[in-house]
């Protein structure tokens, strides 16, 4: 059997709690991992990301089966799922920390990132401004981060912004 072995990229999109709750709906994306990535700071907290000092971007670690579903399957969802023509923001989440960017693990991630960039940018009119990184330390979040929508589906920021985000993808909240 000729199967390719398990991949993972990193993303950040806004909030992980929304970015995690989408992905893990995806055939083929096997574990999705809360986190920060992309600043100066190490071991940083959520308080610390939260307070915009260091450089860290809210993000979701996927580890993926690319026989299942491919790399560039993954950032069409990505460009799906939140704005990345706004700077620094997503909806009412405001901050450096929830930017849009793409860390890349291999040359072919990169230059699929870019393809894939190239693309979005032709569907859209405003100009993208996703970050497009070498995949940097990931930090995994404190524990009642991951799968917060699963463990806390009523929560109001989970009614409010990421059960609206699956019923407009066509997915059950």
């Amino acid at each position: 059997m000729n199967q390719k072995k398990d991949e993972e990229t990193l993303l950040g999109g806004g909030c992980f709690w929304c970015l995690e709750a989408l992905y893990t709906r995806i055939e083929g994306i096997l574990e999705t991992q809360s986190g920060y990535a992309g600043g100066e700071h190490p071991d940083p907290s959520y308080e610390m990301v939260c307070n915009g000092t260091t450089g860290h971007a809210e993000v979701v670690h996927l580890r993926f089966a690319p026989h299942t579903i491919a790399y560039p399957a993954i950032l069409e969802f990505f460009w799906k799922i939140h704005d990345p023509t706004t700077l620094n923001r997503q909806g009412a989440d405001v901050g450096t920390q929830y930017r849009s960017v793409i860390f890349y693990y291999n040359e072919l991630q990169r230059s699929q990132a870019e393809q894939s960039m190239t693309e979005e940018q032709q569907r859209r009119s405003r100009p993208l401004v996703t970050q497009l990184l070498p995949a940097p330390r990931f930090y995994s979040a404190e524990p009642y981060h991951n799968r917060y929508f699963e463990r806390h589906p009523g929560a109001p920021y989970c009614n409010m912004v990421i059960a609206p985000k699956l019923r407009k993808l066509g997915y059950k909240p």
